[in-house]
């Protein structure tokens, strides 16, 4: 038995399925039992200044880090071609937004935290998985930020190829996954594996308000109301 062999099979074979599955299923639980905790639980009240420029860095920094992260790896390889991008150019184009985004967010994320542990207030209302979630999100844009000098050993994009291969394969359901990444740098595993725990960990914390906000986009294509006169 070959204990790294089998270790990388599950990590990124297994794991991901397993993360997926209960952020999906997590959710519509607490949804269905506990809407009253399906919430952000904003301490704005408390401070405003300081949570304004953090919430906003880190909103808009963890917004460009997800729509680059979902566009640039589930997007097939054929279809950046098409359009007249290059691996290496693709690349380059990922670290530059990436680090400009994961600066902002990682700013952001460390406005909160120091506000949640220095204001005594905010430490009184806040629960150790509000802290540690914004230690796990701190952490893994740290680790993702920490793979761009490693990205630009690899100008030719081959190590991008690699991360598209997999995610591709994982959201298709087809084998070899755990294959493509077994000899990738260990930030890039750590950055894979912390980010699939957070959406292990998703359901059981605040970041559910999440799904609210995309569920708001669909107020834009409800009907009009209609009133009657008497």
């Amino acid at each position: 038995m070959d204990l790294n062999s089998d270790l990388n099979q599950f990590l990124f074979g297994y794991y991901p399925y397993i993360c997926l599955a209960v952020f999906f299923v997590g959710s519509l639980i607490r949804f269905d039992r506990e809407q009253y905790t399906w919430k952000s639980d904003s301490s704005q009240l408390l401070r405003r200044g300081q949570l304004w420029w953090g919430s906003n860095l880190f909103h808009v920094g963890v917004l460009g880090i997800l729509a680059g992260h979902f566009t640039g790896f589930l997007t097939p390889i054929g279809v950046w071609h098409a359009i007249g991008i290059s691996m290496p150019q693709k690349q380059m184009t990922a670290m530059v937004a990436g680090g400009l985004f994961g600066a902002m967010c990682t700013v952001g994320l460390g406005m909160l935290l120091a506000r949640r542990l220095i204001d005594p207030r905010i430490r009184a209302v806040s629960s150790p998985m509000d802290v540690l979630i914004l230690f796990l999100l701190l952490a893994q844009v740290v680790l993702g930020l920490g793979g761009i000098p490693i990205s630009a050993q690899h100008p030719d994009g081959s190590e991008m190829l690699k991360f598209m291969r997999w995610a591709q394969r994982i959201a298709t359901f087809r084998g070899g996954a755990a294959e493509l990444v077994a000899n990738v740098s260990i930030v890039f595993k750590l950055h894979i594996v912390l980010g699939l725990t957070l959406f292990l960990v998703f359901p059981f914390t605040r970041l559910v308000h999440v799904w609210s906000g995309f569920a708001s986009v669909s107020y834009l294509l409800r009907p009009y109301q209609l009133m009657r006169r008497r």
